[in-house]
C-alpha cells in the first residue's frame, strides 16, 4: 500500500523534523507529521488518543478526525487465546513474512493491567523483538487499564493513526481471558482463535462465544511429541464447528495446526488471511462489518462518555453516596438504585 505524505500548499510533499513535532502543540503539525510517516510522531499521537486526561480529549478528536480519511485501508487481524499459546510468535512469524512482500505492519499489543495498582508488564517489544526492530513495523505495547475485552479502550483509535501512518497490515492482540475477548471481533476484519493441543480441557474450558465469533482456529506448538495430539484437537474443532452457525456462508471457518518451532506458520497463515480478504471484499461483507462496527464504537462511547456525565454530575454526586450505603446494606435493589440516580441525573438537566 502506498505511503500517504503530507502536503504542503504548493501540492508538493512536505518532510517534518521530529523534533519540531514533538516540541509543538500545534495538531496540524502532528497530523502531518503522522501523514509522513514520522514514527515518533505516530507514537506520540497514540499516547494522545490514549490519554485519560479530559483536557486531551478535544486535541485528540480534532487529530482523530484530520486522519480518518487516510484510514481504513489495511487488513485489520484479530488475534486471540489463552496466555503462553504463542500469540506474540505467531504475529511475528506473519508479521516478518508480510514485510518482505513489501507490506508494512504494525502490532497493537495489549498488555494485562494490575487491577489494583493498574500497573502492566508490557512485554510484547521483547517477545517480538525482530519485528520490534524492522524499520518497516511498529510494536505498540499499550495496558488494557482494566477494559473488558482485553482490549485498550482507545485501541480502535490507534489502529486509525497506524492507518494514515500508512501501515496496511495491523494485528490486535490481546491478552486472552475468556468470553470477554469477543470484543476483540468488533474491531477487526479477521478474528483468529489461537488454542494449544489438547481439545478435551479446551472444549470445556473455552466458551462458545469465542469459538463462534471466530473466523480461523489455528492449534499451535504441533511439533515434536505434540504432532498427534495437535491433529487430534483439530479434528476435534472441525466437527465441534459443524454444530454451530457459520457467520458467512461463503465461509467455512478453517481449523489448522501450526508450530514456531519448525516455522509451519508465516507462508501458510498469510496466504489464509489473503483468501479470506479476497472472499470478503468480493462480497462487501467486510464493509458491512466495519459499518457495524463503527456505530457500535459510537455507542461505546456513548455509553462512556454519560457514565462519566453522571458521576460528575452535583445533584447525583450530593446523593451517591446514600444510595451506595443503601445498596450495600441491602435495604436497596441494585436496579432501583440505578433508576433513582438516572432520574435524579435527568431532572438536574
Amino acid at each position: 500500500m502506498p505511503q500517504k505524505r503530507g502536503i504542503s500548499k504548493s501540492g508538493k510533499s512536505k518532510h517534518i523534523q521530529p523534533k519540531s513535532v514533538l516540541d509543538s502543540s500545534d495538531s496540524e503539525k502532528l497530523v502531518k507529521a503522522v501523514l509522513d510517516g514520522d514514527r515518533r510522531a505516530l507514537a506520540q499521537a497514540i499516547t494522545l488518543v490514549e490519554s485519560t486526561h479530559t483536557t486531551h480529549r478535544a486535541r485528540a478528536d480534532d487529530v482523530l478526525s484530520a486522519l480518518l480519511p487516510y484510514s481504513g485501508r489495511s487488513i485489520r487481524i484479530g488475534i486471540t487465546g489463552l496466555p503462553g499459546v504463542g500469540k506474540s510468535s505467531l504475529i511475528e512469524i506473519v508479521g516478518l513474512h508480510a514485510i518482505d512482500l513489501g507490506h508494512r505492519v504494525a502490532v497493537l499489543a495489549v498488555d494485562p493491567s494490575s487491577s489494583r495498582s493498574g500497573g502492566s508488564i508490557l512485554g510484547d517489544k521483547t517477545r517480538m523483538s525482530e519485528l520490534a526492530r524492522n524499520d518497516r513495523a511498529f510494536v505498540r505495547p499499550s495496558p488494557t487499564g482494566g477494559t473488558l475485552g482485553g482490549v485498550a479502550r482507545r485501541t480502535r483509535e490507534a489502529m486509525l493513526v497506524c492507518e494514515a501512518a500508512g501501515y496496511d497490515v495491523i494485528f490486535v492482540e490481546t491478552v486472552g481471558v475468556g468470553q470477554s475477548e469477543t470484543v476483540v471481533a468488533d474491531m477487526s476484519d479477521m478474528f483468529l482463535l489461537m488454542l494449544l493441543p489438547g481439545a478435551g480441557d479446551e472444549l470445556q474450558g473455552l466458551k462458545r462465544g469465542v469459538v463462534e465469533m471466530a473466523d480461523a482456529i489455528l492449534i499451535n506448538k504441533a511439533d515434536g511429541d505434540m504432532v498427534e495430539q495437535a491433529n487430534r484437537t483439530a479434528a476435534d474443532y472441525r466437527s465441534a464447528l459443524e454444530f454451530l452457525r457459520p457467520a458467512s456462508n461463503e465461509w467455512s471457518v478453517p481449523v489448522s495446526t501450526c508450530s514456531m518451532v519448525t516455522g509451519v506458520a508465516g507462508s501458510e497463515v498469510w496466504s489464509l488471511m489473503g483468501q479470506f480478504r479476497k472472499i470478503f471484499e468480493a462480497s462487501g461483507e467486510i464493509a458491512r462489518r466495519r459499518v457495524v462496527q463503527t456505530n457500535a464504537w459510537m455507542w461505546s462511547e456513548i455509553g462512556e462518555g454519560l457514565k462519566v456525565a453522571l458521576r460528575e454530575n452535583g445533584e447525583v454526586i450530593r446523593v451517591l453516596s446514600e444510595i451506595e450505603t443503601h445498596v450495600s446494606e441491602g435495604r436497596m435493589a441494585p436496579t432501583a438504585a440505578a433508576h433513582l440516580l438516572l432520574e435524579t441525573f435527568r431532572g438536574s438537566q
